[in-house]
């Protein structure tokens, strides 16, 4: 089964928002799974919390921020910077889910032609140093794209790092098959265990 590419409403809209409540993305893959491949500490408190959300139909967002508000605004000078140094059109869309099970999602910042991904970080500028010094993947990211790659069934995630006035960091980031196959099995049984809580707090009302 192909992945589903929603593309009718943008990015922290309401709807995106109702979209991703209860689900898991490749944003918060890290609390499923390490970038070392083992189960993560904050797997069932990130349980709890979707399953919640499932329930009230509401997604709690985290903290967020003054410097997150701000690389959300860079957001379309980096892209569009990207497309430039690329030669390419880059397609914007609000979510991807695996299959029509929608069990988990990731929500790009772009597709690139018909087998890449764009993943955009717009960090503070201590970071976006340290990343352009390291000339490597931050392995805080590593989870994310592979999850975003094995979403969309993608064979290049291109991470980019952008700060203004200064160079940008662009990784080709290809896929680990060892990774994703234990990608794969964590979140099969993630999600069945999201299923049966959600389960559990129903028979509660």
């Amino acid at each position: 089964m192909p992945p589903i590419i929603i593309d009718t409403f943008d990015q922290r809209s309401p709807e995106w928002m109702a979209a991703r409540a209860g689900n898991p993305g490749a944003s918060s893959v890290s609390k499923i799974i390490t970038s070392t491949g083992q189960i993560s500490k904050q797997r069932d408190e990130y349980l709890y919390q979707l399953a919640g959300e499932a329930i009230t139909g509401k997604c709690e967002e985290g903290f967020q921020s003054q410097a997150m508000l701000q690389g959300s605004e860079r957001e379309e000078a980096a892209r569009a910077l990207f497309e430039m140094i690329y030669g390419v059109e880059v397609r914007q869309v609000a979510l991807v889910y695996k299959d029509e099970f929608k069990l988990f999602h990731c929500s790009p910042d772009g597709l690139v032609g018909e087998n890449a991904v764009l993943e955009l970080k717009n960090p503070l500028l201590k970071t976006h140093v340290r990343y352009l010094l390291d000339g490597k993947l931050p392995s805080d990211y590593f989870g994310q794209c592979q999850m975003s790659l094995y979403v969309t069934e993608r064979e290049i995630c291109y991470f980019m790092s952008a700060y203004e006035g200064m160079p940008p960091l662009i990784i080709e980031v290809r896929r680990d098959e060892v990774f994703i196959g234990k990608l794969a099995k964590a979140l099969s049984d993630f999600a069945a265990d999201l299923i049966l809580t959600v389960r559990r707090l129903e028979a509660l009302r």
